[in-house]
C-alpha cells in the first residue's frame, strides 16, 4: 500500500465531481459503508417525504390523499424516473410489487409469447431469488416447462430453438462480473426466444440501455444503487412492442383497464399499468422517490467512471493482502468487466466480514466464501476505500477476526 497513500486518496477526493451528493445522504460517523449493492444508504430528504406523507398527506386528508396527493399514479412517477436510468421509455416502466414478484409476472408473460416452447434458460449460479421464482412459476404451469442452469461461457451456445425465454442477471450478484446485455439479446432474437434482464445490481450505477439493446422485460429493486429504503418497491419494464401482447398473471384491480369501473371481470390496461397488481403500498413508494430522484439528478457516465476507480483503487490496495493472507479476487480485474462491487475469496470469509463490521467497516458475506464490497460512488470517497483496505490489513495482522463471537452465524449475513 505504499505507493497508493492515503493523500493520494484525499487528492481524488478534492477532485471528485459527485462529491457533493455525499451530503444528502445520512451517514453514521465513523462508518465506511461499503453495502450499498446490498441496501443503499438513506437520502436525508427520505425522512421529510415521510414525514409529509404520513403526516400531511395521510393525516390530514386521509382518503382523499389519493386525489390530493395523487397517491394514484405513484407508480408511474417513479416509473419515468427510473426508465430515464435504464434507457426506457417513460411509458415502460413501473415502480410496484417485490422484485420476486415482478420476476414471476414477466416470466409468465413472455412464457406466453412463446407458447410452442418449453426452455428457461438462466445462469445456475445466479442469485437464488430468480432461480426460486422460475422453478416456482415452472411447478404451477404444470411442469410442462424445464429451467436450464448455464454459466456464462455456455450462454451463448446455449440459445436455441427450443429456448421460449432467457433471463439473466445482467451484475452476477457474487463476483461482479458483468453480461453483453446487446450479444445475448440479439442471440435470444436471432433464435426465436424472448430476454429477461435483471437489473438489480446495474440500475442507478453504471449505464443500462434497454431499448438500444432491444431487450424484451426487465427488471429490478429499488433498495440498492437507487437508495430507496429496505424492501422498497422494485420495478418493471416491457417493451412498447410487448404491450398488449400476452396478459400477465396476477391481474389485480390496478391492472385493470379502468379500476373504479369496479366490473365483474378483468380487462386488461392497454398499456405498462397492466403489469400493476393490487393496491401499491403508498407510504415506501413515495419515500423511495428520495433516492430514485438522486440517481437521476447524477451523470451515468461520471458515476460509472468513478465506480470503476473506486473498484481498481480497491483491488490495487488488496493486492499485497492477497498474496499475505490468502485472499483471492473473485471479480473481474477488468473494469469494463466489472459492475459497482469487488469480491474477495477467503476460506474463513464470514467471521473476517464480521469482525471488519465491528471495526465499523460494512461489506458482507456470500455463501459459501465471498466478502463482497459495494461501491455506491454518490456518497463513497476514495479515502474510503483506502481506509477499509487498512482496517482488513489490521483485522488480518492482529487476528482480531479470530475471536469467537465472529465465528457465530447471524440471521442476515
Amino acid at each position: 500500500m505504499s505507493e497508493l497513500t492515503h493523500e493520494y486518496a484525499l487528492a481524488l477526493d478534492a477532485a471528485d465531481t459527485l462529491a457533493p451528493f455525499r451530503d444528502e445522504f445520512h451517514l453514521p460517523h465513523g462508518v465506511i459503508y461499503l453495502c450499498g449493492n446490498s441496501l443503499g444508504a438513506m437520502p436525508k430528504r427520505a425522512m421529510e417525504i415521510a414525514r409529509r406523507t404520513l403526516m400531511e398527506e395521510w393525516a390530514t386528508d386521509l382518503v382523499k390523499g389519493w386525489n390530493t396527493a395523487d397517491w394514484f399514479h405513484l407508480p408511474q412517477r417513479l416509473g419515468r424516473q427510473v426508465a430515464g436510468l435504464i434507457g426506457a421509455g417513460a411509458d415502460e416502466v413501473v415502480v410496484t410489487d417485490a422484485t420476486g414478484i415482478n420476476l414471476f409476472k414477466v416470466l409468465a408473460t413472455a412464457l406466453a409469447l412463446r407458447p410452442e416452447r418449453n426452455v428457461i434458460l438462466m445462469e445456475g449460479s445466479n442469485f437464488p431469488t430468480d432461480n426460486y421464482t422460475a422453478q416456482g412459476l415452472v411447478a404451477l404451469l404444470g411442469n410442462r416447462h424445464r429451467i436450464r442452469f448455464v454459466e456464462q461461457d455456455e450462454i451463448l451456445p446455449a440459445i436455441n430453438d427450443q429456448v421460449a425465454v432467457v433471463a439473466l442477471t445482467d451484475v452476477h450478484y457474487k463476483t461482479g462480473r458483468v453480461h453483453d446485455m446487446e450479444a445475448i439479446t440479439a442471440c435470444a432474437h436471432a433464435n426465436g426466444a424472448v430476454s429477461v434482464w435483471d437489473l438489480c445490481h446495474s440500475a442507478g450505477v453504471m449505464p443500462v440501455d434497454l431499448n438500444r439493446c432491444q431487450a424484451d422485460f426487465a427488471i429490478g429493486c429499488t433498495y440498492k444503487y437507487l437508495n430507496g429504503g429496505p424492501g422498497s418497491p422494485a420495478f418493471i419494464f416491457v417493451a412498447r412492442r410487448h404491450h398488449g401482447a400476452a396478459t400477465q398473471p396476477l391481474t389485480g384491480w390496478f391492472s385493470h383497464g379502468s379500476p373504479f369501473a369496479f366490473e365483474r371481470d378483468y380487462r386488461p390496461a392497454p398499456g405498462i399499468e397492466q403489469m400493476l397488481s393490487g393496491t401499491p403500498p403508498v407510504v415506501s413508494l413515495a419515500v423511495a422517490e428520495a433516492g430514485i430522484s438522486l440517481a437521476a439528478r447524477a451523470p451515468m457516465a461520471v458515476v460509472r467512471e468513478k465506480s470503476r476507480r473506486l473498484g481498481d483503487l480497491f483491488i490495487s490496495l488488496m493486492d499485497p493482502l492477497c498474496e499475505t493472507f490468502h485472499f483471492k479476487l473473485a471479480c473481474p480485474r477488468d473494469a469494463g468487466q466489472r459492475g459497482s462491487q469487488v469480491s474477495f475469496i477467503h476460506p474463513h470469509a464470514y467471521p473476517i466480514m464480521r469482525a471488519l463490521i465491528a471495526r465499523g467497516v460494512i461489506g458482507d458475506f456470500r455463501a459459501p466464501d465471498i466478502l463482497r464490497f459495494g461501491l455506491a460512488p454518490l456518497y463513497l470517497r476514495y479515502v474510503d476505500v483506502w481506509d477499509a483496505a487498512q482496517m482488513l490489513r489490521e483485522v488480518m495482522e492482529s487476528d482480531y477476526w479470530r475471536q469467537p463471537e465472529f465465528s457465530a452465524s447471524l440471521a442476515v449475513t
